[in-house]
């Protein structure tokens, strides 16, 4: 994955992280339209409707941190991922900027926050319902609960047709969304090291995605579960001040866009004249 992380950063952006992106969002639209037609595709799409109005009606509650009585699963994944999210955001910031240079604020929030939303909604509702009549009915492994989260996927694509061609195409889409997520990584960190620059040396480049690399291995290999969960905590701890950031960016943003709209109104009124 570091190998093909690298090829992708030497290729650059279109060339490289572009392509990757394009095809692994082609294969997981295949097989998420394979899952709807060979899964409760009536289930699914009712489920759509439900799903929503689960999410609408209980995301308040699931995001309130008194009196909860489920601690594990509130600081595990309500805590970690608030966390998780602010120090992913100069990184996907940045990249995010780049690449919608040219759009409108309007197509930014479009394509940014309301089409993830709805791919992630159709995406755990079609796999969601899928796995979940399966344990219902007592069909394949996942008739016994589940053992290992990482393999539910597998365990399920393994009671449907094709199975072996899906759970192919399900690790090809595993390993190249974490290749373009290390590429586009890589990418964000040479830019920022190179003082901005978007054409920095190639070599640049590869150390980068080299080093992204090298670190995933070396916590894995020296460490395994207890130093990814070492990471995590470190990642709490590294995002709480610059939640502070977070907040004079946001601030910033709002003063810049208010100073650019009233510069826009007083362009106009010109031209009225």
């Amino acid at each position: 994955m570091t190998g093909l992380a690298v090829i992708s950063v030497i290729r650059g952006m279109d060339g490289g992280v572009k392509l990757l992106s394009d095809i692994n969002m082609g294969v997981a639209f295949a097989l998420l339209v394979f899952v709807i037609i060979a899964g409760p595709t009536v289930l699914i799409f009712t489920g759509l409707g439900e799903n929503l109005w689960g999410y609408i009606t209980q995301a308040p509650a699931l995001t309130d941190w008194r009196d909860r009585a489920d601690i594990n699963w509130f600081h595990d994944w309500t805590i970690f991922y608030w966390a998780w999210w602010i120090s992913w955001c100069p990184f996907v910031g940045m990249f995010i900027a780049r690449i919608s240079k040219g759009r409108t604020v309007r197509e930014y929030f479009a394509v940014v926050l309301l089409a993830p939303f709805a791919i992630c909604l159709i995406w755990f509702t079609a796999f969601g319902e899928t796995a979940i009549l399966q344990y219902d009915e007592g069909v394949g492994t996942l008739a016994d609960g589940v053992s290992n989260s990482s393999t539910v996927l597998f365990e399920m694509l393994a009671s449907m047709p094709l199975a072996l061609i899906t759970s192919i195409a399900a690790i090809m889409l595993l390993i190249v969304f974490i290749v373009t997520s290390a590429d586009s990584g890589a990418l964000v960190v040479d830019t920022i090291t190179s003082g901005g620059k978007t054409d920095a040396p190639v070599g640049q480049r590869i150390f980068w995605a080299c080093s992204l690399g090298l670190t995933a291995s070396a916590l894995l290999y020296g460490g395994g579960e207890d130093a990814l969960q070492s990471l995590q905590a470190g990642t709490i701890t590294a995002a709480l001040p610059f939640t502070i950031i977070l907040l004079i960016c946001c601030l910033s943003l709002y003063l810049g866009m208010r100073d650019e709209h009233r510069k826009i109104n007083a362009w106009q009124e010109e031209q009225a004249e």
